[in-house]
């Protein structure tokens, strides 16, 4: 597998994305259609991540790299052709090696409803932090998933040391 992840904003990749996640659990149980979900791409602070797989699309990622969450995964999205070969896991891998260079919390939300995304998650080093009631839609939670490399001010004191800005 040649696969290689790049940050994208060309409004044709966004679309695309948008597509794929619209036509794509655990949105389509969340009721996220095509309009929201290319809103969901733009804004400050998201950053998006396309991962093509020997030239063609395979999935991609939002980081959240502002506010409190700040190294919060948004979304997680691979094509349906590319699942169970490992993209999910690149995408996610790349996304810490962004968030753990400025941060050492990386957060992100799974449906209680999606368990192969949960035990997907949890195999990868992410741990429960919390629950949000009804988040989305009635009558579905959102867990709040956490890996972390420590302390916020450990981290913050390292970096002042190494001349690193927060």
């Amino acid at each position: 597998m040649r696969a290689a992840i790049a940050k994208t904003a060309r409004p044709a990749e966004l679309r695309a994305c948008a597509r794929l996640m619209a036509g794509s659990e655990p949105w389509l149980t969340l009721g996220r259609k095509y309009p929201a979900c290319l809103k969901s791409l733009r804004g400050p602070g998201r950053e998006v991540y396309a991962l093509r797989e020997n030239g063609a699309p395979a999935g991609f990622i939002v980081l959240q790299m502002l506010g409190v969450l700040k190294g919060y995964v948004q979304t997680v999205c691979v094509a349906p052709e590319f699942r169970g070969r490992g993209c999910g896991q690149l995408l996610l891998e790349f996304a810490e090696r962004r968030v753990f260079s400025e941060t050492p919390n990386i957060f992100l939300c799974v449906s209680s409803f999606n368990r192969r995304a949960q035990v997907f998650y949890r195999r990868l080093g992410y741990r429960r932090a919390g629950t949000l009631k009804n988040f989305v839609v009635s009558g579905h939670d959102e867990l709040l998933l956490r890996k972390t490399t420590g302390p916020l001010d450990g981290f913050c004191a390292r970096a002042r040391r190494a001349g690193g800005r927060l």
